[in-house]
Formats: structure tokens, C-alpha cells, sequence
């Protein structure tokens, strides 16, 4: 490893040492401690995802040693003292010392931290420790190559400030301060790399885990060209005079797998996980269709959507972030809802997706919130409140209980952005919103209050809206009201809205409220929503179904079985509770949810 010109007095390496056990070595350095006893503590949550999570459980050993100060010296192994589940003490008067862990990591999300054979991930916040009351120093880290030569051609992928590395990009990295350190997630291994320019920022797309045929197949054309497309989107719709994006270049960090999806955003890259088949090839085939790609871009256009909305715009309640602790902020509807509105939109705007393919993607989020109960009981603004306990943690009563600020609040902007382009005579919309939010904080790193909001309305739209807007706010952010969209898209946006005609096949479905998956052949419930008829009929999650109406019932029958009922009185289940049989009946009505179908005039 090469050596740094200054000494930070912080100092981390991190050695993927055991590829087939699966664990980091992590070094931290700390030069000058705390006199009367330096403390250092594993971050319990990670910015972006609101659930403690207990990173310090993956630490299977950590050690301190007092560094030498000359060659003839030895390193001295000093006593830690564990304060709690993540967090130790050095022995007062210790001088420049070095704690060594070992960290478990074998978690596939974007959360945490990988590492095998084939690819290493992290997440700072996984395997550094922080060090209190030195947090706000700069920092560096080291990112050292396995040692199995089979792992030669590994590289690194990260938007770290490099200092000093090979061409491979091991070596060291600086980071402004703790907090900058885990803004930065790193990939090692090999990659596919896509490279573009957004007006004049370089941005690269890294993606790990495909077969050696997708590889090959992989259409870096169309990937390149449609991402360039949302991107450029994205900086015109904050920038559109300057069209200039906050940060020098952007990474997006890809892991293919055979299942999985998410993102978590950064200030200047994310990381996505997505199925192997979500990506374009080259072939064409049948086996991949264009609806599991265009889900790939939407969320692409989250996270960096993310990089404005939530790294920039932030909400006071996060600064700083505490890392120890729940950090609750009543506005996820705000950053997540907005986001979520957003990322499909800009897809539309770019051309990656067709004005009928969006509107079926607002009605299918729509439906989707319609279904669930839980959206008459918890406003957006205390289901952004309860993340960490409720959204975060979900249960078989989840449905009934919670109401998505992803979702919901998704259209909580659409009918926002709807009514201020009818107040306007559509000469304004949310986007001005957004510019001024970004703006008025964005750019000055001031964080959003609950009032934020209402004064980048006030100050863009009018003071003349403000009624419309607290009406607004109150029945739909801090009440559970349904946003009234069958009235509102088509009277302001020429919108045909339909509901939906279902057969008796779906329409029992829905009146069912029952939700569930194959158990070993057996029909298992997951869960059962209030007031459908599978509720009435006294089913719970777990149960195991074995016959309707005396049908032998699989997941792969129902939709037989329960067309077959369009005669029927009544519904009669045969189940097993904790491996205890039952029978339960109820009387067959077909009262669901709306559904609602979107298209344009004379489509």
C-alpha cells in the first residue's frame, strides 16, 4: 500500500480478507484520542433506510492496540471497555492507538455490506466504526485488494476523493469528515461499465452479478441512451437555465441477482439491486419484458432523483444525522411521495416510456392504495412519522394498519401538481415548487421544517392558493381522506377516468381480501384485510386453506375455483389452524374496492 503525504487523525483501512468466510478486516487509526477516555461507537441505522438495524452485530471481534512510536517499539494490546451493544471506550490516557475488527458480511441489500469469491460491497457505516466527539475531521481510507490471486483482476468502484491509487483504484481515499465517509458506497470486483455525459457531467453506470452470455448480450446502447435521457431530465427540471448538476460526476453501483430490488441514495452515486432479467440485451427475447426494464429505470430516476430531493433538500430533522437513534420527521410523504411521483414522470418526459404506459402506472399505484384499509386510519404525516416502528417493520396487519407515504404520498403530488396547474391556468406547476425548494435549500443546505412547505407554495403559486393548499394539507397529509383524482385528472388534465369492469373472477378476489402464497401445495394466508369476506368468514394469516365450496384449492386453482362460484350463495373454506382442521362459511357479496383505469381522449 502506498502511504499519504499528510496523516489524517483519522485513518481507516478496509481488507476484504476472508472471501470464502465472508468477512472484512477493518483497521481504524485514531491519533490523537479523547484524554479522559476516546469513545467509538457502530452507526445502528443507515440514512436513507428508517430501521435500527444493529450494525455492530456483525462484528465478531475487535481489539485495540497502542501504536509504536518508534521501530523499536511493539504494539501493545490495551483493554476496550464495551459501554453498550455499539459502543467502547479506550482507557483514558491511551495515546495514538489502532482498533482492528473483523465484520461479518454476507447481506445482499443495498444496506449493508457483501463479500465473496466473486464481489465485495459496503457501506461505510457497516464496518467503520465512528469515533465521538471527532467526527467532523477528515478522514481517510484505505481500500486494500484480496490477497487470492484468483481475485487479480478485482477493481474498485467508488465517488471517494481519491488521493493516492493504482490503477486498479486501490489504495487511498479522503473524505471530508465522518459523515462524508458513509455518503460513499464501494463495489469491488469486475464490472460492466456504461459511461455518459449530462450536460458536461460524467456519469457511469457499474453492474455486477450478470452470466457471462448476459454480459455479452447487454445492450450498453440503449442502457447508456435511456439513462442520459433521465438524467438530462432531471438536471433541465431543477436547472433549466443553467442545467447544471450539483456534484462532479455520479455513479450508480448495480448488483444483478436472480431476485431482489431496491435502491439507496447518495449524494453523488447509488446502489441498486434488480433482477438479472430487468436489463436490456442485445437478443431481444421474449423472457424479458419491457415492463421489468422499465421498472429498472424507474428506479434509477428515484435515486437520482434522491440526489436533489433528500441528500440536498433535506429535512432539518436529519441534521445532523444522530446514527444511534431514531431520527422521526413527519415528511417521507414529502421526500419519498415526491420522489416516487417524479421518477415516473420523468421517464415520460425523457421518452423512455409512452403517455399510456404511465398513465396505467399512476392507476396501478392508485389501486394499490385503494386496496388497502390502512389508508382510512394513519395519515402520510404519522406513517412518515412511524417508519421506523411500522412501515419499516411490517406485519401481517400491515395492510390494515398502514398507509405507504411512498405510495400515497406519490399521489398526494400528483393532485397537488393537478390543482396548482388548474388555479394557474396551467402556467405553473409543481415543478416550480420543487425549483424553489431547491433553491431556498437545496443549495443552501438549510433543512425543511413542517412550515417549509407552505412557504414554497406561498412564494411560487400565491398567496391566493393558500386556502386551496391547508385544505389540501389537512384532509389528505395529516387527515386519511382519498384524494379525489376520477374528478380532479379529468376536469384539469383531460384525463378519461374508468372503472375498472372486472370479471367475477377478480371481483371476488378483491371482495375476498385475503392475500396469500403456496405453502407446500397448500393455499397459506398472509393476510386478511378488514371487511372482506375472508375476514367475515373468521380466516387469519397462516392458515392453511384446503377446499372452497369442497374444491380442492392451490394457488394455481384459485382463479378455477372461485370462477366456478358465480352461482354460489356463499363461500365455504375447510382450513387448518396450527395443524387443528376447521370450517367456516360466509355469505358471497361482491362488495370491493373501486378500480379505476386512465387513458387519454380518444385512445
Amino acid at each position: 500500500m502506498m502511504a499519504l503525504d499528510s496523516t489524517p487523525a483519522i485513518q481507516y483501512m478496509v481488507w476484504p480478507d476472508d472471501l470464502h468466510g465472508h468477512r472484512f478486516t477493518v483497521s481504524l487509526t485514531i491519533h490523537r484520542p479523547e484524554p479522559q477516555g476516546q469513545v467509538v461507537h457502530m452507526p445502528a441505522w443507515i440514512p436513507g433506510s428508517y430501521l435500527i438495524r444493529d450494525f455492530s452485530k456483525h462484528i465478531e471481534s475487535i481489539t485495540a492496540f497502542t501504536l509504536p512510536k518508534n521501530q523499536a517499539e511493539a504494539k501493545k494490546k490495551i483493554a476496550l471497555e464495551r459501554l453498550d451493544n455499539d459502543r467502547w471506550r479506550i482507557p483514558k490516557g491511551t495515546g495514538a492507538c489502532e482498533i482492528v475488527t473483523t465484520v461479518y458480511a454476507f447481506d445482499q441489500s443495498v444496506r449493508t455490506a457483501y463479500l465473496d469469491q466473486e464481489r465485495g460491497f459496503f457501506n461505510p457505516t457497516s464496518l467503520c466504526l465512528a469515533v465521538e466527539g471527532q467526527a467532523h475531521l477528515p478522514c481517510s481510507l484505505a481500500i486494500a485488494p484480496p490477497h487470492d490471486q484468483t481475485n487479480k483482476h478485482w477493481q474498485v468502484q467508488t465517488t471517494l476523493r481519491q488521493v493516492k491509487t493504482d490503477a486498479s483504484g486501490f489504495g487511498f481515499y479522503m473524505a471530508k469528515d465522518y459523515a462524508d465517509l458513509i455518503d460513499h458506497p464501494v463495489a469491488l470486483g469486475q464490472f460492466e461499465t456504461i459511461e455518459w455525459q449530462s450536460f458536461g457531467t460524467s456519469h457511469r453506470m457499474v453492474i455486477q452479478g450478470l452470466t457471462s452470455e448476459q454480459s455479452q448480450l447487454l445492450d450498453r446502447k440503449q442502457l447508456a441512451l435511456d439513462l442520459q435521457q433521465i438524467c438530462d431530465a432531471t438536471i433541465r427540471l431543477f436547472e433549466p437555465r443553467k442545467l447544471k448538476a450539483p456534484f462532479k460526476q455520479y455513479l450508480f453501483i448495480v448488483n444483478t441477482a436472480l431476485d431482489g430490488y431496491g435502491g439507496l441514495e447518495h449524494c453523488d452515486s447509488t446502489a441498486l439491486l434488480c433482477k438479472r432479467d430487468q436489463l436490456p440485451y442485445g437478443d431481444h427475447s421474449a423472457q424479458r419484458p419491457k415492463k421489468s426494464y422499465e421498472e429498472f429505470l424507474g428506479l434509477c430516476s428515484h435515486e437520482y432523483f434522491h440526489a436533489w430531493l433528500v441528500k440536498r433538500i433535506q429535512a432539518k430533522a436529519f441534521q445532523p444525522y444522530r446514527l444511534n437513534e431514531r431520527n422521526h420527521t413527519r415528511l417521507l410523504w414529502l421526500f419519498e411521495g415526491f420522489t416516487s411521483y417524479y421518477d415516473d414522470l420523468q421517464l415520460v418526459r425523457s421518452g423512455c416510456i409512452t403517455m399510456e404506459r404511465y398513465l396505467e402506472l399512476v392507476a396501478n399505484n392508485w389501486n394499490g392504495v385503494l386496496r388497502n384499509p390502512g389508508r382510512t386510519k394513519q395519515s402520510v404525516a404519522d406513517s412518515s412519522f412511524d417508519a421506523w416502528t411500522k412501515y419499516y417493520q411490517m406485519d401481517e396487519n400491515t395492510p390494515n394498519a398502514v398507509v405507504s407515504y411512498y405510495a400515497k404520498g406519490s399521489l398526494i403530488a400528483l393532485g397537488l401538481d393537478l390543482l396548482i396547474r388548474q388555479y394557474s391556468s396551467n402556467q405553473q406547476s409543481l415543478d416550480d415548487v420543487m425549483r424553489f425548494l431547491w433553491k431556498e435549500h437545496g443549495k443552501t443546505g438549510i433543512g425543511i421544517n413542517q412550515y417549509a412547505l407552505d412557504l414554497a407554495i406561498n412564494s411560487t403559486i400565491g398567496i391566493g392558493f393558500n386556502k386551496t393548499w391547508q385544505r389540501f394539507k389537512r384532509d389528505y397529509i395529516d387527515g386519511t381522506q382519498d384524494l379525489p383524482l376520477q374528478i380532479w385528472l379529468p376536469q384539469i388534465a383531460n384525463i378519461e377516468v374508468a372503472q375498472k369492469q372486472a370479471n367475477f373472477t377478480e371481483s371476488i378476489k378483491l371482495a375476498l381480501g385475503m392475500r396469500y402464497t403456496d405453502s407446500n401445495g397448500w393455499v397459506k394466508v398472509t393476510h386478511v384485510l378488514d371487511g372482506g369476506m375472508a375476514q367475515q368468514a373468521g380466516l387469519a394469516p397462516n392458515d392453511l386453506i384446503g377446499s372452497i365450496n369442497q374444491q380442492r384449492i392451490t394457488t394455481t386453482r384459485m382463479d378455477q375455483v372461485l370462477g366456478s362460484l358465480v352461482h354460489s350463495k356463499k363461500i365455504a373454506f375447510n382450513y387448518f389452524r396450527q395443524d387443528k382442521e376447521h370450517q367456516a362459511s360466509v355469505v358471497l357479496k361482491l362488495d370491493c374496492p373501486a378500480q379505476y383505469e386512465l387513458k387519454q381522449p380518444n385512445k
